[in-house]
């Protein structure tokens, strides 16, 4: 979920488009949606800083709740599911990054907003995968010690379409997944997804990142697209772009943030990778001539555009990107941009270091569903690489002998 990352029993889940008007309805009894409340909080919380590593952490899936409450025991974690190796920190793909905070959050959005501070936010709640209570909001000025500025926006008291319980793996579900906040045109929009498919883009009535939001579309009593994972980008022109889900589709907002201006622009890669090890197993099946399967990501750095979605990658849940001269494309160069950074996002601090958020969605991440950053660099030819000069507040503290 940049998106929610689907990621079931460690197998992959393609999703598409489609997904929400796909499933197979289902009504659910009130005993069986009020079961879903006893599984944890719909809320992560302000969280604290980190003490030590941040290595371990939480896991959830679809099978049921994994871990419960906000400082998981060993007991509650089947080993498959939650043991994280640190086996890309092992192999020199990473630095020996830590979280930047104590918090329990999948698919980490941070971006710079128009006051000053830094906003994040991702998806929350103690059992992602049942439910919780809708966007939670964090802030910083440093990237380093952060804020929370509570739920901005909830399913229950905001919420049209999205107060709908959905059927997931034939159990209810309503939850909010990858929300990210945006500063675009001069304001604050929010991108969310609910499970099992469907994105609304919400815009804040105050100008304000706490809110109050309401949904872009006059008629929001449905998804803008169904699918997960939804972006914005606003280009140095002022043109705001939209993909989300596996990024095979870009699409150019109105003026006023009103909707879509024009149809979706299908987007071609010129040099696919093939490579299976490249891809998720149960994605194999489009030809792997895609960027990804969920998580889409857009930005422009240094006068090229980056379109790319989460795949995995040498079994690391990973953000693939391409690089193009046209925000449409055609694209070229798939890469790994931050082992085991997918799911996420790209972003410029205030001094122009660019960085990628990260979460920990597979076994050989240092930690699992902890907020963190990876300060990233541009190789000459375009492609996106980790950083040598990683700032000491993402990196652990050297044990001493």
């Amino acid at each position: 979920m940049a998106s929610f990352r689907l990621l079931l029993a460690s197998a992959y889940l393609c999703i598409d488009a489609g997904t929400l008007g796909a499933q197979t309805p289902k009504t659910f009894t009130p005993a069986e949606i009020n079961a879903v409340h006893l599984v944890g909080s719909g809320l992560s919380g302000a969280g604290k800083p980190v003490v030590g590593p941040g290595t371990g952490g939480w896991r959830s899936g679809s099978n049921g709740v994994l871990y419960r409450g906000p400082n998981p025991r060993p007991e509650w974690q089947p080993l498959a599911a939650s043991q994280t190796s640190g086996s890309v920190i092992k192999a020199g793909l990473l630095p020996a990054i830590k979280p930047i905070w104590e918090l329990h959050l999948r698919d980490t959005i941070i971006r710079p907003g128009g006051d000053g501070f830094y906003y994040m936010t991702g998806s929350s709640g103690d059992n992602i995968w049942a439910y919780n209570d809708g966007v939670e909001l964090w802030r910083s000025k440093d990237l380093n010690s952060w804020e929370y500025r509570g739920l901005i926006w909830g399913v229950e008291k905001d919420g049209t379409w999205e107060k709908q319980w959905l059927n997931l793996h034939d159990k209810p579900a309503r939850a909010v997944w990858a929300p990210e906040i945006s500063y675009v045109k001069g304001n604050y929009f929010v991108c969310l997804s609910m499970a099992p498919g469907g994105v609304s883009i919400l815009r804040s009535t105050t100008g304000k990142p706490e809110g109050p939001y309401q949904n872009i579309l006059k008629d929001s009593s449905k998804p803008i697209v169904d699918g997960i994972d939804a972006t914005l980008f606003e280009d140095e022109d002022g043109k705001v772009y939209f993909t989300w889900s596996k990024a095979n589709r870009v699409v150019r907002m109105k003026d006023d943030m009103s909707g879509f201006a024009e149809d979706f622009h299908v987007i071609t890669l010129l040099d696919p990778d093939h490579n299976p090890r490249h891809h998720a197993p149960k994605c194999e099946g489009r030809g792997m001539n895609d960027l990804g399967h969920e998580g889409a990501v857009l930005f422009k750095a240094n006068g090229r555009y980056y379109l790319g979605a989460a795949d995995e990658y040498e079994g690391r849940y990973s953000s693939c990107v391409a690089v193009a001269d046209n925000v449409y494309g055609p694209y070229h160069m798939r890469h790994e941009a931050v082992p085991c950074g997918g799911g996420t996002g790209f972003f410029k601090d205030r001094q122009g270091n660019w960085w990628c958020t990260y979460f920990g969605n597979d076994d050989q991440s240092p930690w699992r569903e902890k907020p963190g950053l990876v300060k990233v660099t541009f190789a000459p030819d375009g492609k996106i690489v980790v950083a040598k000069d990683q700032p000491a507040f993402v990196l652990q503290t050297p044990v001493k002998q």
